[in-house]
């Protein structure tokens, strides 16, 4: 079991981060919690979720123990398979989720693409005690968030993003340049934030 990678960030996008490590370059999945928390950084450490399938081996990285913690709890409940969590923990911070769960407060769960009714009540039901026990709702810091110009880039990377979470590209297209029109110096982390609440 592989419990971190620790090495130089060669490519970064909000949804995939390379790290190279002993000259290996290790391709992991990330959240845009961790997106933010490490752009910018020439070396990172990224905690790691293996998912070993039948056609393929995922790797997973999260910036800290605790964010690790909250996927491995959010992928045991029936439903939420690994990209779900994922998408969760892109739309909402660690701390965020935990004051969603302990609280009971479903509605602010099924603002997340992908979560349902009955979805989101089982994750409060599953959940709620669990995340007490191990200690993961404190506050986490979200890690700086850089401010990016309006350009194509912003819109492209964006899209990308998305895309590779499943979204068509159209109509994910079509929203992010709303978002952008409406705020355009937002970094590209928050257009994906927004745009995974708005996409339908």
């Amino acid at each position: 079991m592989i419990e971190y990678i620790k090495g130089e960030l060669t490519e970064l996008t909000p949804a995939l981060a390379t790290v190279e490590a002993a000259g290996v370059g290790y391709g992991l999945n990330i959240s845009l919690n961790t997106f933010s928390a490490i752009q910018g950084k020439k070396e990172v450490r990224l905690y790691v979720y293996e998912a070993i399938r039948e056609d393929a081996h995922v790797l997973f990285g999260f910036c800290n123990k605790k964010e690790r913690e909250m996927f491995l709890l959010l992928i045991t409940v029936s439903g939420v398979g690994a990209n779900t969590a994922r998408m969760m923990l892109s739309g909402m911070s660690v701390s965020e989720l935990c004051s969603a769960i302990s609280t009971g407060n479903a509605k602010l769960i099924q603002s997340i693409k992908g979560i349902g009714k009955m979805t989101a009540q089982r994750i409060i039901v599953d959940l709620r005690d669990k995340i007490v026990a191990l200690g993961i709702a404190d506050e986490i810091p979200a890690g700086g968030i850089v401010s990016a110009p309006v350009n194509n880039a912003v819109r492209d990377e964006a899209v990308a993003a998305l895309t590779m979470l499943g979204f068509a590209p159209a109509p994910t297209q079509k929203v992010v340049v709303q978002i952008l029109q409406e705020q355009p110096t937002l970094p590209v982390e928050q257009v994906v934030k927004l745009a995974l609440k708005q996409i339908k």
